[in-house]
């Protein structure tokens, strides 16, 4: 989607509540591009994501209370409100600092205070920045590990599926009657059911055991099968739409900015200088016949990984953002906004 078409598209009837919602109108101080777009690695599918602030008003600010955001679904729209949106950026959220560091013509609308709040975004940059991507990373290859788990051969699948019911079962002697440690094994053999190459078989020797806590503990097993088993269509969808790509390339591009942060002191959305590299990697060239992540790609996280590491070290960020010229441009903002100057 071409940029002139995007700006016709948000001009037009489907966005209308940015211009009619309460809380927006002539309140909006900042509209810009979210998603794939954002970042340059949308495809012909993509879909489009506006993200934007929006001053609270008069009587807001004076009796203390927010909206915290207008979100619109059918359009993948997000706008925050102005306070929520420096509580975030002071956190150095990955989600919000991108807004930060569009390219100039992926601001759909900047406003005079928008304008002040892009001149001043070095004043949210900090240390922070390590655990706010770190933590979105770590979730990220959360995702990876899940999806990948289910495009698996399905013997790989049961492994899986093992160890997310032993590790779910370390609560059970909190959770129900305790019993023996060795009272309840369970491993992976050769499978005897239908269609199964290798499944979870269970040795159980429990004695004058309540039925119900037995009951609710196999529950929890019963349900981790049940998610794991549904791969019918999220398989498929999964192949499709190369979301696993998808995940695997979100992946990289928080190292990449991460990085950007710690090194450079810049918030760097659109990713240009790696864009070749991101585009193979979310149209599955990272992946091998099976589907899985390749050696080759992990090895390019474990360097970009080290690289964040050795950022994180020897950065000059401060510890904490710059609190106190936050809090004399929220002030100033606010103040306009009660004095009518806006």
């Amino acid at each position: 989607m071409k940029l002139n078409e995007i700006k016709k598209a948000v001009a037009g009837e489907s966005y209308e509540f940015l211009r009619s919602n309460a809380h927006l109108g002539s309140h909006i101080i900042l509209l810009g591009l979210g998603g794939s777009h954002a970042y340059g690695t949308e495809t012909d599918s993509s879909d489009l994501d506006v993200r934007g602030c929006a001053l609270r008003s008069k009587r807001e600010i004076l009796c203390g209370e927010d909206f915290e955001q207008v979100t619109n679904s059918v359009t993948d729209t997000t706008i925050y409100s102005f306070k929520k949106l420096i509580h975030l950026l002071t956190e150095c959220n990955p989600n919000t600092i991108e807004i930060l560091g569009l390219k100039p013509e992926h601001y759909l609308y900047l406003s005079d205070i928008g304008r002040e709040l892009l001149n001043n975004r070095k004043m949210f940059l900090s240390q922070k920045a390590v655990n706010a991507f770190g933590g979105y990373a770590t979730a990220q290859l959360r995702r990876l590990d899940n999806k990948s788990a289910r495009l698996a051969e399905q013997s790989v699948q049961e492994e899986h599926v093992l160890n997310s019911i032993q590790n779910a079962s370390l609560s059970f002697p909190e959770m129900y009657f305790s019993y023996p440690e060795d009272a309840i094994q369970m491993y992976i053999d050769d499978a005897v059911g239908d269609g199964l190459d290798k499944e979870i078989f269970m040795d159980i020797s429990l004695y004058h055991y309540p039925l119900r806590d037995y009951k609710e503990m196999w529950n929890r097993m019963s349900d981790i099968v049940k998610d794991y088993s549904k791969v019918g269509k999220r398989n498929q969808n999964a192949i499709s739409h190369n979301k696993l790509g998808k995940h695997m390339m979100h992946l990289v591009r928080l190292y990449l900015m991460c990085i950007d942060i710690l090194e450079k002191g810049e918030i760097v959305t659109y990713r240009a200088a790696e864009h070749d590299m991101l585009m193979d990697i979310r149209n599955g060239k990272f992946l091998d016949s099976n589907r899985q992540p390749t050696e080759e790609f992990f090895e390019l996280v474990e360097s970009y990984k080290a690289r964040l590491e050795y950022a994180k070290e020897h950065t000059d960020l401060p510890d904490q953002p710059d609190y106190k010229g936050i809090k004399e441009f929220v002030m100033s903002v606010n103040e306009q906004v009660v004095m009518d100057n806006v």
